[in-house]
Formats: structure tokens, sequence, C-alpha cells
């Protein structure tokens, strides 16, 4: 399945969460790697959409809020690094979008 091209991708979910260091379950340091930094969060933005969310996405766990999903794949980075990893997308029944949850290294 493919996700819908009007997926919502919360802005504060890549420069508060993933782009940001934390003390636990930092992101930061691994999407640094391939040159994401929170002063290019929008580049970050663009390439889940354009390489990620074109891939197929496999359906994880129905929670009562609706379906996840997981995509797994490169993330080719500024500085041309790619990255292995899985995203974690939710389609809510009350709104009826679906949205993008979350983003880690691929050990698969």
């Amino acid at each position: 399945m493919r996700l819908p091209t009007d997926t919502l991708i919360a802005e504060e979910k890549l420069t508060g969460y993933l782009l940001k260091q934390r003390i636990e379950d930092d992101k930061s340091r691994f999407l640094s790697q391939a040159g994401y930094e929170p002063e290019n969060a929008n580049r970050l933005l663009t390439d889940i959409r354009s390489q990620l969310m074109p891939l197929d996405a496999t359906r994880i766990e129905q929670t009562d809020y609706g379906p996840k999903y997981a995509i797994r794949g490169g993330l080719t980075g500024p500085n041309g690094i790619t990255l292995r990893v899985v995203t974690i997308w939710i389609s809510d029944h009350a709104t009826g979008k679906t949205r993008f949850i979350t983003l880690y290294p691929d050990k698969k």
C-alpha cells in the first residue's frame, strides 16, 4: 500500500523531536550522519516525502486510533550518505488523515 499524497508530517515532529538532541531516545545524532540538522529540517521533510513515502507501507498494528504502518528504506541526506530507516505512520480514524509518527534506524 502507498500512503496518501496528503499525508501529514508535522514540522514540530522534525524540529522538536527528531533533530533535537535528547537524553533519551536521541535520533538527532543518527540523522546528523547524513547531514540533517535543525537548520535544514525542511530538507528532512522533503526527503521523507520524496524518498520514503513512494515506497510500500506495511500494516504493522491496529490501534484504537487507527492502523499503523511502517515504511523501510534508504534516506539519502544532504551530504550523500544513505541511512537505513524505518518510518511509522498512522491513519487516524477521527480525522481521516494519515500522519507521520516517528523514524528510527533500521537494524535489520
